[in-house]
């Protein structure tokens, strides 16, 4: 038997609003204990999965594994970007979009026992303004529904729902400039996400096409649309069907810069982050190992 690899858990504790008190005694029974040493580590502050992240480096662990939502995979994922370190994920998150995407069980005992086979696909990730995102950005819109969702009360998807019908409520479409690999458009736009995989999470599919290895971008810009039709939007969501939408303008590229009229926020995996009027974003091809 050759030496157990070492497994860095990193685990969310508020994450998807699901308590993971029995955490550690699944993965004590489930995971294959001749072949792996696991350690289990807890985040009790923002930014602190990525600490943990850079220290695993340090260490000589084997891999990290994100026990938590997109934030979580965001931090540990961005901590590791380009060591060839390998990503776990254990969804526990309110969308598990990236997850949903790479076929990761969403039931705890057959994620982790995913990880006993030890098998990584090599991703691309997205980079805005010098902050990572390996499912989606976004600004407009969706953005301003993830800044009200993170002063929320109640997290899942029914807080997530409180939040974007008080955004809707008021907002206004923004005009902006996108330059993509070259070619400029000027578009007003209800929102904008540049996704690298194909969804959002909860199976929400902003742009269906997408891949998370073929070195590409899409640039989703959904128009201004009459909000009777709201219902019939969250159909194409929800049935892969958005790029059909006549309200919906999917161009693919590798560099992209956009240009608002003022800074605002950007939802980065989720999370939102102040940014200001000019976005440059761009792909890593290849960049992230995950174990799936």
């Amino acid at each position: 038997m050759g030496e157990r690899k070492r497994i860095l858990f990193v685990v969310n504790p508020i994450s998807g609003g699901k308590k993971k008190t029995a955490f550690n005694k699944q993965v004590l029974e489930v995971l294959d204990l001749e072949k792996f040493d696991p350690t289990f580590k807890i985040t009790d502050h923002p930014n602190h999965a990525y600490e943990l992240g850079k220290l695993a480096i340090i260490e000589g662990y084997d891999a990290v594994v994100a026990v938590g939502g997109d934030g979580t995979i965001n931090e540990l994922g961005s901590a590791i970007l380009g060591t060839g370190m390998p990503l776990g994920i254990i969804p526990e998150g309110s969308g598990n979009g990236l997850a949903l995407y790479l076929g990761i069980p969403l039931n705890e005992s057959a994620a982790i026992r995913r990880i006993n086979r030890f098998e990584s696909v090599e991703v691309d990730t997205g980079e805005v303004n010098g902050r990572n995102f390996f499912n989606i950005a976004g600004l407009g819109f969706d953005a301003s529904v993830s800044d009200h969702f993170a002063t929320e009360n109640i997290r899942g998807p029914m807080g997530y729902l409180r939040s974007v019908v008080n955004v809707l409520a008021k907002y206004k479409p923004s005009d902006y400039q996108l330059i993509i690999d070259g070619k400029t458009y000027t578009r007003e736009a209800f929102m904008i996400s540049v996704a690298n995989s194909p969804q959002y999470g909860n199976n929400a599919y902003i742009a269906p096409q997408a891949s998370i290895t073929d070195g590409i971008l899409d640039v989703c810009i959904v128009h201004k649309f009459p909000l009777y039709l709201l219902p019939k939007m969250v159909f194409h969501l929800f049935t892969k069907s958005a790029d059909q939408s006549d309200y919906v303008e999917i161009i693919p590229g590798k560099e992209i810069v956009i240009l608002r009229d003022k800074k605002g926020p950007v939802h980065v995996d989720g999370e939102p982050v102040e940014m200001g009027e000019r976005l440059e974003v761009s792909i890593k091809h290849k960049s992230l190992k995950i174990i799936c």
